[in-house]
């Protein structure tokens, strides 16, 4: 399934080697208050250190303007790796130039460096060739085990490998295993959850799922989008006006396929103490807007994960960060994970739901990547991945 070359193809002992890892982490007052993506490189790097690799990790943190931002500085993600790893990791204040230069040339077998946020450089978005070149200029060896920025073509995710010998780390390589596979060759019953806001960003999705899926079961912002599309007043709830006609054609190509909410909780005004109550799927009276997913749809959806084989999952069932329209979420959570199946989930809420829910050890992957693991899902190409040398 996995056919691009990764860091046990290779040959890293006494080779500088210039990793992409995705540190891109929530930091509030100088500390890193969510080290998910940390962790989940730490196999990639500590196989690269014990095997006499010089490693230099790198990558892009917030969306800085146009220029170097300490508040997007890497720096307090160089203390929290230090304390995982328990040794001294170096850093340098820039990602290319003399000051990155002299500290990868510094750098002996076994020790590693942090360079500085990516995207202080405004060429980096852009894929410059010029920056991409100095990124590389600093390795012998390029490894790429940021999935979570796969899908952009940026200077260090996508124009960097064509300047080094460029292979997958291991977080890179069980990413695409498990949703390549999910995609290519499931189990069945072969169910898909979407939730989230928006209909517009998960179109191709949707109808790359239609083709594959057994079932798709839809709740979040963008059930209300399809329930407005069936002729049903959703009062204030948030739905998408231009997404209408896209929402008619789905639910007419996937009449059998798309599970809708049959109730749902509903609230006075958006806000964790709004007044609440559960109403069948029908008008919805004016002042008040869909919250959440209703018991009713919570144990119809669980019925149907029960059975299933394969069950991919992006985005909540509701507004589960007010703990009163959390249930459909935590529900489903439950579900997924007391279901015999294959379990991947993939997009920042439905991960952060899971761990909230306390089950992230019963769910088979939990994907670091939102965005990417929506392309894949979407069957596109993934160019940080492309661009890596094939086994």
């Amino acid at each position: 399934m996995f056919n691009k070359k990764s860091i046990t193809d290779i040959d890293v002992k006494g080779k500088r080697v210039l990793v992409r890892v995705d540190y891109n982490v929530p930091i509030k007052d100088d500390k890193v208050t969510d080290d998910t993506r940390i962790v989940a490189a730490m196999p990639t790097v500590e196989y690269l250190l014990a095997h006499g690799a010089a490693v230099i990790l790198f990558s892009h943190l917030g969306r800085p303007k146009g220029g170097p931002d300490p508040k997007y500085s890497l720096r307090p993600v160089v203390t929290h790796l230090s304390g995982l790893l328990g040794k001294p990791v170096a850093f340098a204040d820039d990602c290319v130039g003399p000051v990155a230069e002299a500290a990868a040339k510094a750098l002996k077998p076994g020790e590693i460096l942090v360079l500085e946020n990516t995207r202080f450089h405004p060429e980096e978005e852009k894929n410059d060739t010029e920056l991409a070149k100095k990124m590389a200029s600093l390795a012998d060896i390029y490894v790429n085990d940021a999935f979570g920025s796969a899908h952009r073509a940026h200077a260090s995710t996508e124009g960097v490998a064509h300047y080094l010998p460029a292979v997958a780390g291991f977080l890179m390589e069980k990413e695409i295993q498990y949703l390549g596979q999910a995609i290519a060759n499931p189990n069945h019953p072969f169910i898909a959850i979407l939730g989230g806001a928006k209909i517009s960003d998960k179109i191709g999705v949707i109808r790359n799922l239609l083709t594959k899926a057994d079932q798709i079961l839809i709740g979040g912002g963008m059930a209300n989008t399809f329930l407005k599309a069936k002729g049903y007043p959703v009062g204030d709830s948030l739905f998408e006006e231009e997404a209408l006609d896209t929402a008619r054609q789905l639910l007419q190509s996937g009449a059998t396929h798309l599970q809708l909410p049959v109730d749902v909780v509903i609230g006075d005004r958006f806000d964790a103490e709004a007044e609440k109550k559960t109403i069948a799927v029908g008008p919805v009276p004016d002042g008040w807007r869909i919250l959440d997913i209703g018991p009713e749809t919570i144990a119809n959806f669980g019925k149907i994960l029960a059975e299933a084989g394969t069950i991919v999952w992006n985005g909540p069932m509701g507004v589960f960060e007010f703990p009163r329209f959390a249930e459909g979420t935590i529900g489903v959570a439950k579900a997924v994970a007391n279901s015999n199946a294959v379990s991947i989930i993939g997009g920042g809420d439905s991960v952060a739901a899971i761990n909230q829910a306390g089950l992230a050890e019963q769910i088979t992957h939990i994907s670091t990547g939102g965005g990417a693991s929506l392309e894949m899902l979407e069957g596109l190409d993934l160019p940080g991945l492309v661009a890596l040398q094939d086994k």
